[in-house]
């Protein structure tokens, strides 16, 4: 079936925000997978990250800071824990207080020649001035959207 340009049916796939956005995801993550290899992913690396910047952050706390679920967030971390990588402490209220082990630090600080690599292929095909614009209206759109989620979320209860 053809659709005509007044068609509100003839929408251009690669011109909707969201398909970019999937497709963008999709990109990142094999570039993730080939550079890093299968030990660690995209969102195990940002929660080591996130524990290594704020040691000794409850799991709710490091949850809302890598924008994920409280269940995916326990989930995780009890992965990473069986590899040796997150120390688990129970504390009052069912809470638990996430640290980093050695061997968690010593990885993270191994992931990181690889991880300026991934960024460098990433970003290759841009020029400088678009690679910071690219990350510029990366960040604005992902901040006006959580600013958005918190307002919404806050005003639902």
């Amino acid at each position: 079936m053809v659709h005509s340009a007044s068609d509100p049916l003839s929408i251009d796939l690669y011109d909707q925000p969201g398909h970019l956005i999937r497709r963008a995801q999709q990109i990142a993550a094999q570039l993730f997978r080939d550079v890093l290899g299968p030990d660690v992913t995209p969102v195990q690396y940002a929660i080591l990250r996130m524990l290594q910047e704020k040691p000794g952050i409850d799991q709710v706390t490091l949850a809302r800071l890598v924008a994920l679920d409280n269940s995916t967030t326990a989930d995780i971390a009890a992965r990473l824990e069986a590899k040796g990588w997150v120390l688990r402490e129970i504390l009052p209220r069912r809470q638990r207080r996430l640290t980093l082990t050695a061997e968690g630090e010593t990885m993270l600080a191994g992931f990181v020649p690889n991880v300026h690599e991934l960024h460098e292929r990433m970003l290759a095909a841009l020029e400088p001035q678009e690679q910071a614009e690219f990350k510029r209206l990366l960040r604005k759109f992902v901040q006006l959207h959580d600013v958005r989620e918190s307002t919404e979320t806050s005003s639902a209860d």
